[in-house]
């Protein structure tokens, strides 16, 4: 069996995020494996374990891309390939799972593409089911857990309701939700292999496609306008004293 797990390098949720010239910029916060997608390592890993599959990640971004890649190797996947080309500059959800899809083919003969369920940055949490809609697979969404049954993989869904159980035929794409289990952490020696991996980088050219035409663009970015907030404790020598100036207050105020 053969897994690929595709992965996204996003800013630290710690980061504050603003709009400077109608850019969206971070400041100096680190860069590292987006948190959702470590869900989807892990989902990957263990059913590798139970499988004894081949695990890839493969990420699409630029040459920093490669520090959340060394991430996922150091849990635990067995080869990483980056996907990076000025082509893709500006690249919406639509046109990056374009590429994940050609180079997911061009792997070949994999039988299932992982995802986390979404991103902290862009937020959007289309891009896996839009992958499975270029490569005509089906799309199992909200994974909390997997499980190979024959040819058929069988997976238990989080949703409001409840949970909801669905199988599909391979190949197939798969998101996932936290629920299938706490990431591991990356063990010494995997750290260590990971730090000295030859992470292949690949071009449009090396998947045979063309730029793909983004279909949403974000010509501008403002910052929320600012709202001032005042506070104004009320003080009072009893509690019935202190409520009827919050009433009044209130009534002044014109909240009620």
């Amino acid at each position: 069996m053969n897994i690929v797990v595709c992965v996204k390098q996003v800013p630290d949720s710690a980061a504050k995020v603003v709009a400077e010239g109608g850019k969206v910029t971070w400041g100096d916060a680190p860069l590292v494996l987006n948190p959702w997608d470590e869900f989807a390592v892990e989902a990957a890993l263990m059913l590798q374990e139970a499988t004894d599959a081949e695990v890839t990640v493969i990420s699409v971004g630029g040459e920093s891309a490669k520090e959340a890649l060394k991430t996922a190797l150091a849990m635990g996947c067995g080869q990483a390939i980056l996907i990076s080309d000025p082509a893709l500059e500006g690249a919406d959800s639509r046109a990056v799972a374009q590429v994940l899809a050609a180079a997911i083919q061009k792997i070949g003969n994999v039988d299932v593409a992982f995802f986390g369920k979404q991103a902290i940055d862009g937020d959007m949490g289309v891009t896996g089911a839009q992958t499975g809609r270029f490569l005509g697979w089906p799309v199992l969404s909200l994974a909390s857990t997997i499980k190979l049954e024959g040819d058929k993989l069988v997976i238990e869904r989080s949703i409001e309701e409840g949970r909801q159980i669905v199988e599909s035929s391979l190949p197939a794409v798969v998101s996932v939700s936290k629920d299938i289990g706490e990431p591991r952490y990356p063990s010494f020696m995997g750290i260590r292999k990971a730090s000295r991996a030859n992470i292949p980088v690949w071009t449009l050219a090396d998947l045979g496609i063309n730029a793909p035409t983004p279909l949403v663009r974000w010509p501008d970015v403002v910052n929320p306008p600012a709202r001032e907030v005042k506070t104004e404790i009320i003080t009072g020598d009893s509690p019935q004293q202190i409520a009827e100036q919050l009433a009044d207050k209130i009534m002044e105020e014109k909240v009620l």
